[in-house]
């Protein structure tokens, strides 16, 4: 059995790592109420555009942007994955990585070899540098606040291959936003855009709008915007995401922490009474000699 001293010390170690959790735990819940309103203020822009893109999708038949051609068979990949760049947020990160994992094994299955993966998050690069697979861009330090800019530039670069004809579908890995206590990790197809992405909103007004300065030049136009806005918002879920994780993670730990000084004070307690009592007992039988 250990010493008093050393149970001692290991409660103070463990009450020192308890208030590191529990300021965590404050900090995250700071953060995660700031990323909420930012994830929601995000929402309104992208729906938005989405129902302009369908407008003009649906408008004019001539023409077919790249995004939205259909691929019958696919031989070449690529894939978003949207991650965090710190720890302490649970399963956040495995969940998401084991999805794009999985799919990266079924396009092997399929014959699929040329896969290229843009990086959002430090985890998740770290992971595919691990896989071996083909980082075709990056981004990491993405702090507390998406922005659109630095997003830019590494989701631009697999949107050109895409467009040509380097590539055949891109996916989008990243964790949706439920709520405080639950999120969800989502992977979706990104590029060619889906129907039921741009499924045009029943309207009242029955809007009709003008070109300029004409319909094709807007559709390469919107649809890139469309695309990024997309990105930017799953960066937004992500982060949200991130906070209420590690909020709950820290809160987990500094239950448990709580638990286990209590277990040690009874420890400490119970040797401090042996330690006691052995002493008395040496004393009534030293005098018993006498």
């Amino acid at each position: 059995m250990a010493s008093s001293k050393e149970i001692r010390t290991k409660i103070l170690s463990v009450q020192n790592t308890r208030k590191i959790t529990k300021a965590m735990e404050m900090v995250a819940a700071s953060k995660m109420r700031k990323a909420q309103e930012r994830m929601r203020a995000a929402r309104p822009y992208g729906d938005k555009v989405r129902i302009i893109a369908a407008s003009l999708s649906q408008a004019n038949s001539e023409y077919r942007h790249p995004f939205l051609a259909k691929v019958d068979k696919v031989s070449r990949a690529g894939m978003v994955v949207v991650t965090t760049d710190k720890g302490l947020c649970g399963g956040l990160n495995t969940n998401v990585l084991r999805l794009a994992l999985n799919r990266i094994k079924e396009w092997d299955a399929a014959g699929v070899k040329d896969i290229r993966v843009t990086c959002l998050g430090n985890k998740g690069l770290g992971f595919m540098q691990r896989l071996g697979a083909r980082v075709l861009s990056k981004l990491t330090g993405l702090g507390d606040t998406p922005h659109l800019e630095k997003l830019i530039g590494p989701i631009k670069v697999l949107l050109d291959a895409f467009s040509a004809g380097e590539i055949d579908v891109v996916y989008l890995a990243y964790t949706r936003f439920i709520n405080t206590m639950k999120q969800e990790p989502v992977l979706e197809q990104l590029l060619p855009l889906t129907s039921d992405r741009l499924t045009k909103k029943e309207d009242e007004h029955g809007w009709d709008y003008l070109y300029e300065p004409d319909a094709q030049a807007v559709i390469d136009e919107l649809l890139v915007r469309y695309v990024e806005a997309l990105v930017y918002q799953s960066v937004a879920e992500n982060m949200a995401s991130e906070q209420s994780a590690r909020m709950v993670a820290m809160k987990a730990a500094s239950d448990n922490a709580a638990t286990v000084i209590k277990d040690l004070q009874l420890v400490y307690n119970k040797t401090r009474q042996a330690a006691i009592t052995k002493e008395l007992a040496e004393i009534v039988g030293g005098a018993a000699a006498v």
